[in-house]
């Protein structure tokens, strides 16, 4: 200490050389350490298995909903494909296409070729015809 003249005291630092002192590990610590972490892991552990089926809920409740809008999404798409697919299976908007597109008209009468299919062959018919023919044979 030192007096500066007006009554004053005047403090001057000494310099303390700490270099040569070694700080020695406190074992309480490290095991106040250990049990703090223990302890924030169990907390951390509790609440992560406390939320976790609720997000689960939260997730497979948000999926419903997307799978529900699709699913009606997807009935409704089908409603208009079974509409359009009955539009062209109308014959009367064939022909007008037909005619109207294509420029294709009907045949006359006269030009009309009806074919009609004869009797069906019985099964004795139908053994003789494939006997009568040869393998190889040309007609």
């Amino acid at each position: 200490m030192m007096d500066d003249g007006l009554g004053r005291v005047v403090l001057l630092p000494k310099s303390i050389d700490n270099s040569q002192v070694v700080r020695e590990v406190d074992p309480r610590a490290s095991r106040d350490l250990f049990w703090l972490l223990a302890l924030v892991a169990l907390l951390v552990g509790g609440l992560v298995l406390y939320a976790w089926p609720h997000f689960e809920l939260r997730q497979t409740g948000l999926e419903t909903e997307h799978m529900q809008r699709e699913k009606e999404r997807l009935i409704e798409e089908n409603r208009k494909l079974r509409l359009e697919k009955a539009s062209y299976e109308n014959l009367g908007r064939v022909e007008a296409i037909a005619a109207r597109d294509l420029g294709l008209v009907r045949a006359p009468a006269d030009h009309v070729v009806v074919v009609e299919r004869g009797e069906p062959l019985t099964d004795g018919e139908r053994v003789a015809s494939a006997k009568g023919r040869e393998p190889g044979a040309s007609r």
